[in-house]
């Protein structure tokens, strides 16, 4: 027996470069002037963890405009942390921002209590923060890179559920992104792969957990395809990237902004009989689940 602590390694290790909008060959977009609001979620009181680029600030920015209150987790990216924060700022909406690991449950505590005292609870939970290491073999993935993907992707979801349900009132929503790579697999991106396998099951089991139904709590999950957003040049070597994305029926990655109303649909009353399910944003690759 030994009393020797799981190793874990920093949160975005060896990333090629820093995962930020300004290191990008061709910043994200991350918002539409096509887009139209209704108030759908006017009053609601939401957490997106990894909300300060790619698709997360683009949700963020919809549950801005939609009428929310938006809290968003970062771990990293001050610039682009900013902008977003001053983005929704604008949008006129009240911003609580945090800067942390979301692999840390006792952060994750801090903020769902920090929130709870300033908004008096939390309606919307969108677990959005994720990594991923790209290893052409099985064989240089390092048990610290395996704990640290499971550690930010799985138990940092599970921790900020945790933390939130007791904030949470009836007939919240929890949104959970998942991966295409759940059901397509990727043999660069296997850990990170098995970590959206995860997040499919955990989804499709809290949404039917008694806890979670008595408080008329729907749980969904979102699987973006390919999606132009920072971490891809940050977890992609440079030659993999010219023809990246192009595989679906519209042959090209799609932005940040197409997956931003998948999260408002869920958010939303819009889907008041939705719960358990996984919406499928990735430009026309068929996928069956």
């Amino acid at each position: 027996m030994t009393n020797d602590k799981i190793k874990t390694q920093q949160p975005k290790k060896d990333y090629f470069i820093d995962d930020q909008s300004h290191n990008m060959r061709r910043e994200p977009q991350i918002e539409s002037d096509a887009y139209i609001p209704a108030g759908k979620l006017k009053g609601k009181r939401a957490l997106i963890t990894g909300g300060d680029s790619g698709i997360g600030a683009a949700t963020a920015i919809l549950f801005a405009k939609e009428g929310a209150r938006v809290a968003f987790v970062y771990h990293s990216s001050d610039d682009d942390a900013k902008r977003t924060e001053n983005r929704l700022k604008e949008l006129g909406a009240e911003v609580l921002v945090f800067k942390g690991d979301v692999g840390d449950e006792s952060f994750a505590q801090s903020v769902a209590e920090e929130i709870s005292q300033q908004w008096s609870g939390i309606d919307i939970l969108v677990n959005h923060a994720g990594e991923q290491m790209f290893q052409s073999s099985i064989l240089d993935i390092t048990a610290d890179q395996v704990d640290r993907t499971y550690r930010t992707n799985v138990f940092g979801m599970i921790y900020f559920i945790k933390a939130v349900l007791p904030h949470m009132p009836d007939g919240g929503s929890i949104i959970n992104t998942s991966s295409i790579t759940a059901y397509k697999g990727n043999p660069n991106l296997m850990d990170y792969s098995g970590t959206n396998g995860a997040r499919v099951a955990f989804t499709r089991s809290l949404a039917q957990n008694q806890h979670i139904t008595d408080k008329k709590i729907r749980v969904n999950s979102v699987a973006p395809g390919p999606i132009w957003t920072p971490l891809i040049p940050a977890t992609f070597p440079e030659e993999e990237l010219d023809g990246w994305g192009k595989d679906g029926a519209l042959k090209r990655p799609g932005e940040a902004y197409e997956l931003a109303p998948a999260y408002v649909y869920l958010a939303s009353d819009d889907s008041s009989y939705v719960t358990g399910q996984t919406i499928h944003v990735n430009g026309g690759i068929v996928i069956n689940g």
